[in-house]
């Protein structure tokens, strides 16, 4: 392994351990009796209203030049191409372990959006975040069909609320004003990067929040639970590593290596917040769903800086 695989390795693993930290003070400020896990709501209202959308905005604020097209054209295929991996694999898997949709869905689809950005900041800069959108975006679009389909069962598939989502409307404005390199005052700009800056604190402490409002037995006690972890943090990340590396897409354009990496992070995030949110919407076993966020929340630490040490080993 290089030095620079080493750091980065080392860098996503301190990266981790910090939000990690911030996970712990929102689960403290719960079991203090300081606030209800209830009222991480207006948190995650500021977070999907207000961060994501100027960490989204503020991405796409770069110059013109056809390296960066062409890096955004690489990640909007990887981000395609693993959806589809992530698809199959997922039908795969509910087959033969029998897994049940909260199981299925939780198993397949990460928490990209919250995780990631921050991490992608913290690696390598806000300038690469733009990369990471591209994932976000498919995402999005699976959330709301499949993910969907799977929890609520057919006849419950819409695209009206894929058409509402912020998060896609934001990235389409950067993506616009990038086409057009419509560049926004320095006023605004600062004020959109400060406020990006909240985007791990806030989607750590709703997590932490979350997390202490599940009973310790729920999160320990079920080996099914062990099960999705083990296939959403090990198993899943490791297959889809040795494709990512075999189709060679770190060659497929220039800085190819970092969009890749960036596109591979994402799917070696932890189960999805999204999947919980659906399960209580729908009444499909939220309580499980939970535990299920809440453990491989607190596990990716270990995780994720293994897997990626082993992608940059390769």
């Amino acid at each position: 392994m290089t030095k620079y695989s080493m750091d980065i390795a080392f860098i996503l693993g301190s990266k981790i351990v910090e939000l990690t930290l911030i996970v712990l003070m929102g689960y403290g400020l719960v079991k203090a009796k300081l606030l209800k896990s209830e009222d991480s709501k207006p948190l995650s209202i500021i977070g999907l209203y207000i961060i994501s959308p100027a960490v989204m905005i503020e991405a796409f604020q770069i110059s013109y030049t056809p390296e960066i097209l062409e890096g955004l054209m690489l990640s909007f295929g990887m981000a395609v191409f693993l959806h589809g991996m992530l698809v199959i694999i997922g039908t795969v898997l509910k087959r033969t372990l029998k897994l049940d949709p909260i199981e299925h869905a939780a198993s397949i689809y990460a928490n990209s959006g919250n995780l990631i950005i921050p991490l992608v900041m913290g690696l390598f800069g806000k300038e690469w975040v733009v990369y990471a959108s591209c994932f976000i975006i498919v995402q999005t679009f699976m959330f709301w069909t499949h993910c969907r389909l799977i929890i609520a069962g057919k006849g419950n598939l819409t695209l009206k609320t894929i058409v509402k989502n912020i998060n896609i409307w934001s990235i389409m404005m950067g993506l616009v004003m990038f086409a057009l390199q419509i560049k926004l005052p320095d006023t605004i700009n600062g004020t959109l990067s400060s406020v990006g800056m909240f985007i791990g604190p806030n989607a750590m402490l709703i997590a932490g929040m979350l997390i202490a409002s599940i009973p310790l037995r729920d999160l320990f006690s079920s080996k099914r639970i062990y099960l999705v972890t083990f296939l959403r943090l090990l198993v899943i990340p490791l297959f889809l590593m040795v494709v990512v590396k075999l189709c060679g897409f770190s060659g497929w354009v220039e800085n190819g290596e970092t969009i890749a990496l960036i596109s591979f992070l994402a799917t070696t995030s932890p189960a999805a917040s999204t999947v919980t949110q659906m399960a209580l919407i729908f009444g499909n076993n939220p309580q499980k769903a939970s535990a299920i966020y809440g453990v491989t929340t607190l596990l990716c630490m270990f995780s994720m800086p293994f897997i990626i040490a082993l992608y940059q080993l390769w």
